[in-house]
């Protein structure tokens, strides 16, 4: 992949921004990276290793400030509270709004064509408050939502299948977090449905969704977080974006009939959210759907003072 021009900024040189930072630099998604952390010290020991990897790639990355970040293609937030063991991602909402508000603060004046993508949890909640604190468009302003998680499904059906995953064409949908549901009816298997070749229970159903919601969970509990697969899926996002690919993914973004921030399949390219893609689901499905909207709906009217 050529490099573009531009630049991507990522707000927060932890675990995760750094491993983003990491992703972007070897996919070569744009000629510059800008670090940005409170931790002065953090940032610019992770620029200064990250910078030895730059041999493999035509990439510069740097440390800077919000004013640095504020001029970038795509802003990236990483920042925020750590999930704990037995944490679920509405327990960070109190720690990370204020983080969020910080942030949107400090970046102030936004320059109006870009990006800005949440990847701090709970994503479909601060994707929301974003878009209603920063000024920009609402379809400018997105999350990473449910992506990992249905690539997280994706590798399940696959090798139940022994097919490779990208043969498996499924959506989980809803918040990302415990209200998510997967859309078994719309999946399918290089176009035929996935339930015709692969006949599952309701029992085996929620086997695998539950299986799918529970990684990383799993994975906090041995090694305190997840980064690698979130820093995949935010440079494939940033990629469509960067590159205008107009690609269909499971995204964290304004819901008009739903009245809140939720993954729903959506074309992606370098104006953001161009249009949400149509998925027909089933009754019990689109109910599930629409639980998962109003437990997001519960907790936002909590903070409506605070925006």
């Amino acid at each position: 992949m050529s490099v573009s021009g531009g630049s991507i900024a990522i707000i927060g040189a932890g675990s995760v921004g750094s491993a983003i930072a990491y992703s972007l630099l070897l996919r070569q998604v744009v000629a510059d990276i800008i670090l940005v952390d409170i931790d002065h010290d953090l940032c610019q020991a992770q620029v200064q290793d990250l910078s030895d990897a730059t041999f493999l790639s035509n990439v510069r990355i740097r440390a800077g400030d919000f004013q640095d970040a504020s001029k970038a293609d795509i802003i990236i937030i990483t920042a925020g509270a750590k999930q704990k063991p037995g944490d679920t991602r509405l327990d960070l909402i109190d720690r990370n709004l204020k983080i969020l508000k910080s942030i949107l603060r400090s970046l102030q004046p936004i320059r109006s064509n870009t990006i800005l993508l949440i990847v701090a949890n709970p994503v479909d909640i601060l994707t929301l408050f974003a878009q209603r604190l920063s000024g920009l468009p609402k379809g400018q302003v997105l999350g990473s939502g449910t992506l990992l998680d249905s690539i997280r499904l994706k590798r399940i059906i696959a090798g139940k299948l022994k097919v490779a995953d990208t043969s498996i064409h499924a959506f989980v949908i809803g918040e990302h977090g415990d209200s998510q549901c997967v859309a078994w009816s719309t999946a399918t298997v290089h176009g035929t449905p996935l339930l015709k070749v692969l006949p599952l229970t309701e029992t085996e159903k929620d086997e695998i969704a539950t299986l799918t919601r529970k990684k990383a969970e799993a994975i906090i509990k041995v090694k305190g977080f997840t980064s690698y697969g979130v820093a995949a899926v935010t440079a494939r996002i940033c990629e469509a974006i960067i590159f205008d690919h107009r690609q269909v993914l499971p995204l964290s973004h304004w819901q008009e009939e739903l009245d809140c921030c939720l993954s729903l399949p959506a074309v992606l390219g370098r104006d953001g959210i161009i249009s949400s893609f149509p998925l027909h689901l089933n009754e019990a499905e689109q109910a599930f759907l629409e639980g998962s909207a109003k437990s997001l709906r519960k907790v936002i009217a909590d903070y409506k003072e605070d925006l």
